[in-house]
């Protein structure tokens, strides 16, 4: 099962990851203002996961990813994959896991597990 990882950017902003079984990032959410933000934005994407569109592009150096739409706005963007297999694939995991994955929050200084 995957997990959807809390944590800091440079600029003290929040985001969220979510993590394949094997620990591989699978797609990087917008920055958030405040952490309850991301939380609740998790919760929201949780819910709505079978109505979420993935929207898939191949970039100008032959890799592919996908942004992810959730009610009609960009959710999230995906890393990049080597053949569309594969992306397909981190596509299958979220939707398999995604309603069903745990929140870890890395932001601050302890480990804290939310759901």
């Amino acid at each position: 099962m995957g997990a959807f990882v809390i944590s800091k950017r440079y600029n003290d902003e929040y985001k969220f990851v979510f993590t394949s079984r094997k620990g591989k990032i699978v797609f990087t959410s917008l920055s958030y203002e405040l952490k309850f933000e991301c939380e609740e934005d998790i919760e929201k994407f949780k819910a709505a996961i079978e109505t979420a569109a993935f929207l898939k592009f191949k970039s100008s150096g032959g890799k592919f990813y996908f942004k992810l739409i959730v009610s009609g706005n960009h959710f999230a963007t995906s890393r990049k994959y080597t053949t569309s297999l594969r992306l397909q694939k981190g596509i299958d995991e979220i939707v398999r896991y995604g309603s069903i994955s745990e929140i870890l929050d890395f932001s601050g200084n302890d480990f804290v597990f939310i759901a």
